[in-house]
């Protein structure tokens, strides 16, 4: 079973970013798209694992504060010019990060290994490419996401709302035809 921790989006913040994926879409139609119902904010990829009761109970163990998370600006991974990855930025004071560290720290005496980027949130939006994995040299520009760049560079930066977490969830992600399919697994509160 694949596993990743993440925070839930607000119905009010979910439903602005799918207008904003409706309203530029059609600037990268060969992109791969996530469904609206999708999106999260990741704090930690897990991976395959069969140790989910431990995950759950070390994750229990957190002790974390509630996280006000605010969704503007929008980007590119690895580089504009290599885009492969369409994402939305993620602003928010260290207690998200500190809450993604805790998530991170928590998993390590469980043979989960730990995290050797730092944590960048963001919520991905599309990816480019058939879904494997290609080779692109770093000045290469992909070309499904030009006229979607350039569409951005014609607009204001997306602002989207902020909102406040008061937990975080384990989920399963499941592959299948449409996408990946995602389940919560459990739940912890943020205090």
């Amino acid at each position: 079973m694949r596993l990743f921790v993440a925070l839930d989006l607000d119905p009010e913040i979910r439903g602005r970013i799918a207008k904003l994926i409706e309203d530029l879409s059609g600037f990268a139609p060969e992109a791969r798209w996530v469904s609206p119902a999708s999106l999260h904010l990741t704090l930690k990829f897990i991976g395959a694992s069969d140790k989910l009761e431990e995950i759950r109970k070390a994750l229990g163990a957190i002790k974390s504060p509630i996280v006000e998370v605010s969704f503007r600006g929008a980007g590119f991974f690895p580089t504009t010019k290599a885009a492969r990855v369409f994402w939305i930025g993620v602003e928010a004071d260290e207690r998200l990060a500190t809450l993604a560290q805790s998530v991170d720290e928590a998993l390590v005496p469980l043979g989960i290994a730990k995290e050797t980027h730092a944590f960048t949130p963001h919520i991905t939006l599309a990816r480019g490419g058939s879904g494997r994995r290609r080779r692109k040299s770093a000045d290469q520009s992909n070309a499904q996401f030009s006229l979607l760049q350039k569409r951005l560079d014609a607009m204001p930066p997306p602002d989207l709302g902020t909102m406040t977490a008061h937990e975080f969830f384990l989920y399963a992600s499941k592959t299948a035809p449409s996408g990946a399919v995602y389940t919560k697994l459990a739940r912890f509160g943020l205090r």
